[in-house]
């Protein structure tokens, strides 16, 4: 069936809880402007379940209630995994075999970014989710220059280090902070090296479209949940496939 409904308490019911923040102080008026709110956003009935203020003149809001909306799942576009997830082993011999030489990865947050722990988790050795960062990659010659990272000394080290992929990491998100900086850095690596010297350039966050490499210049962009042995598969697949 490709025609689905939310589910709430029973299938196919179309209930569905959604949380906002309105700049308004919490008392019985702002309670009615939540729910004009939600009855705007088309949910009929709604239903305020929790209310509290959140500092001077703002209040948090969840809202339960029904909608008529349908999601057709054909219609749904997405990134789908093009390339096989390969183990440490079969990554290091890959990088091995073809480039005879270690595959060199610059990370960083760019910009006023400074929450590291999204880029440590892919690169440092002790990695996530019970797997091992790049860095436990014999291959792998990794280089975190951690947080605050301004672009031009991304751009200057990846070309100290001769890269072969840059790993951007963007939590913040404020303003599409995360969009603004990918662009600067993507344009920066145009405007310093040709298009065969480029490095892979990747980044990654919770609140990136992966639909937009094109729209913001980059190669990949990886997604909440993302481990590093998917970014260890992406790199054999993305340099080396150039090279066989």
């Amino acid at each position: 069936m490709s025609i689905v409904r939310p589910y709430g308490d029973t299938t196919g019911d179309g209930m569905v809880q959604l949380s906002f923040t309105l700049p308004i102080p919490h008392d019985k008026r702002a309670e009615g402007a939540a729910l004009q709110l939600a009855g705007k956003m088309g949910m009929d009935p709604a239903m305020l379940v929790h209310a509290k203020a959140m500092g001077d003149g703002y209040t948090f809001f969840v809202v339960y209630g029904k909608v008529s909306h349908l999601v057709d799942t054909d219609a749904v576009q997405v990134v789908e995994r093009d390339f096989p997830l390969l183990s440490p082993k079969e990554v290091n011999a890959a990088i091995k075999r073809v480039l005879r030489r270690p595959l060199n990865v610059v990370g960083a947050c760019i910009g006023t970014d400074a929450h590291t722990v999204g880029i440590d988790a892919i690169l440092n050795l002790k990695g996530i989710a019970g797997e091992k960062g790049l860095e436990y990659y014999s291959e792998l010659s990794v280089t975190n220059m951690g947080a605050q990272v301004s672009v031009p000394d991304l751009v200057e080290t990846a070309r100290e280090r001769r890269a072969d992929a840059v790993l951007v990491s963007q939590v913040v998100t404020q303003r599409d902070a995360h969009l603004q900086n990918t662009r600067a850095m993507s344009a920066a690596f145009r405007e310093a090296m040709p298009a065969g010297k480029r490095p892979l350039l990747i980044v990654g966050g919770p609140r990136f479209d992966e639909l937009m490499t094109s729209e913001l210049g980059v190669d990949r962009i990886f997604g909440r949940g993302t481990t590093p042995r998917e970014v260890a598969s992406y790199l054999v697949h993305a340099v080396l496939g150039s090279r066989n």
